[in-house]
Parts: C-alpha cells; sequence; structure tokens
C-alpha cells in the first residue's frame, strides 16, 4: 500500500516558455517563470543573470528607450516653451 506523503508546498508554478518543467526562476528582463532549459546566462556589469530564450533572442537594443527619453525631455521643453510664450503675449 503507497500513500503520497503531503508536504505542505503550495502548487508549482511551471515554466512560461515550455510548460512542461517547473520554473527554476524568474527571467531578469520580462520576469516571467522560466526552466533551466528555457534560460541563459547572461553577463550584467558585476552579477549573472538568468534571462528568458526570447528575451536573449531579442539583444540589448537601447534605441526605443533613448528615443522614449529624447521625446519626453522634448515634449517637456516645448511645453515649458508654450508657457513662456503665452506668459509673454499675457504681458504685452
Amino acid at each position: 500500500m503507497s500513500q503520497l506523503q503531503v508536504a505542505g508546498d503550495g502548487p508549482v508554478e511551471r515554466c512560461r516558455r515550455c510548460g512542461r518543467r517547473p520554473a527554476a526562476g524568474p527571467c531578469a528582463r520580462c520576469r516571467d517563470p522560466v526552466c533551466g532549459d528555457c534560460s541563459v546566462l547572461t553577463d550584467g556589469g558585476a552579477t549573472t543573470f538568468a534571462i528568458c530564450t526570447a528575451c536573449a533572442a531579442g539583444g540589448s537594443d537601447l534605441r526605443r528607450p533613448w528615443v522614449g527619453l529624447v521625446m519626453w525631455i522634448g515634449g517637456l521643453v516645448f511645453v515649458l516653451a508654450a508657457i513662456a510664450a503665452l506668459l509673454v503675449l499675457a504681458r504685452g
């Protein structure tokens, strides 16, 4: 007679990429749970990080964040210039 022993652990989270294996931890970029087979190790400065294969295939393209930052700063400058122009028009 075999009995299952209850350990009291919760349900095991599965890998988001393959869905077959238990997740070893979250991807350092997208935070999805991934198993060891669906992740790769990458150097991120002084520490080694595990990222999923989908994030690793995307590479480290910094164009999108820089464009977003430049657009945000440009919008801020535009708003400040518009406020300055309205103040000049209201004054004289």
